[in-house]
């Protein structure tokens, strides 16, 4: 999943992006708001962590134009404005939660989980024969048993278990993977898949590729489909 990080204060962008990333987020960052309102109109976010202090455009401004855009991405508020009128100015231009500095980062990943998981509309916990992968954790079990897998290699499964049966591309593994100033390379995805295919014997699943194309994370006796 990837994230937009609109904060202007250094100090808390970093925790922020250093805490998503561990937690396995592809994270993006801007720190004024004409940045966030170009980000957001050119590229597609599962998350918008937005600060409402932010220079050259306001944050309930950029988010008042992405609502006009009628785009759906869930926003978070991350401000020191604490007020209740602050509050209800953001949640009524459309916010999905709102949280004021100082913060906790347990509570703010609990609300981004929160939010990601509404936001694509999935089920908390996806199945696949005996393997479960819980979004909110990130963690990844074959009958009961937890897989030690990377961050990156949790990304690319999750990506292929929300596509099951549907043809993925390198390049799209590659967009869910990075976010600005990262770099992975169609190699590397090569690389997390060959793993994965070894962590998943046990549990009789297999990973197709098709060349040329991408892999497909095949349904039992189903046949692999282009994604739509």
């Amino acid at each position: 999943m990837r994230i937009l990080i609109a904060e202007d204060d250094e100090l808390i962008a970093d925790a922020l992006i250093r805490a998503l990333k561990r937690a396995g987020y592809a994270v993006d960052h801007v720190g004024s708001g004409s940045e966030a309102d170009a980000a957001l109109a050119s590229q597609t976010y599962d998350l918008l962590v937005l600060d409402l202090g932010l220079p050259r455009m306001s944050g309930l401004e950029v988010l008042q134009r992405l609502r006009a855009r009628k785009s759906t991405c869930p926003v978070l508020i991350l401000t020191a404005r604490d007020a209740v009128q602050d509050r209800v100015s953001g949640l009524d231009a459309g916010a999905d939660d709102y949280l004021t500095k100082p913060f906790a980062l347990p509570e703010l990943e609990a609300r981004v989980r929160a939010l990601t998981r509404r936001g694509t509309g999935q089920a908390r916990v996806v199945t696949l024969g005996p393997l479960t992968y819980d979004q909110a954790d990130h963690a990844v079990t074959i009958d009961g048993h937890l897989l030690d897998l990377s961050a990156r290699e949790v990304g690319v499964l999750e990506v292929l278990l929300l596509r099951v049966g549907r043809l993925v591309s390198k390049e799209h593994l590659v967009d869910h993977l990075c976010g600005w100033g990262e770099e992975v390379s169609l190699n590397a995805i090569e690389v997390y898949v060959h793993r994965l295919r070894k962590k998943l014997e046990s549990s009789g699943l297999k990973i197709a590729t098709v060349r040329g194309l991408g892999y497909c994370l095949e349904k039992p006796d189903a046949s692999v489909t282009p994604a739509a």
